[in-house]
């Protein structure tokens, strides 16, 4: 069964969501970053940020952490079991640090088909805002293999 394009519709209710230094560090440590201005308020602070730095991608994770795309995605007729990450892009205003309270304002902007209709692709915009200003705007675009299209 192809992506139910209904998805388009859903309207994404906010997400204000607090940054926490512990999530920052255990994010740090996931994802193999060393510098200590992203695990060490100290050192953050000595490079001139008011505590520890977020992370490039860690916008994108705090946001899936926070939403429903999955259960988005399952109410409209997609097997989570042939849903791929396809890709992701980012766009930085400013930097986040442990701290700030941030808000995700995210819709379903895309969705397309390719191979036949053997791969189905839905993209979905988010803009970050602190304090009503635009920290990053972030795009990801999730692959769904779609068993009824030809191959």
């Amino acid at each position: 069964m192809s992506l139910d394009h209904a998805i388009l519709d859903v309207t994404v209710p906010p997400i204000v969501t607090d940054v926490e230094r512990g999530r920052i560090r255990q994010f740090a440590i996931a994802i193999g970053e060393e510098n200590p201005i992203y695990r060490d308020r100290d050192a953050a602070v000595a490079a001139g940020h008011p505590d520890v730095l977020a992370p490039p991608t860690f916008l994108f994770g705090l946001e899936l952490e926070n939403s429903n795309v999955f259960a988005d995605l399952a109410a409209h007729g997609v097997d989570l079991g042939n849903v791929l990450h396809g890709e992701q892009r980012f766009r930085y205003f400013a930097d986040v640090h442990a701290g700030d309270r941030v808000t995700f304002e995210s819709a379903y902007v895309d969705a397309y088909s390719k191979a036949s209709g053997a791969l189905d692709f839905l993209v979905r915009r988010s803009t970050v805002t602190r304090d009503g200003t635009v920290v990053a705007e972030l795009e990801s675009v999730s692959v769904i293999k779609n068993p009824g299209g030809k191959k």
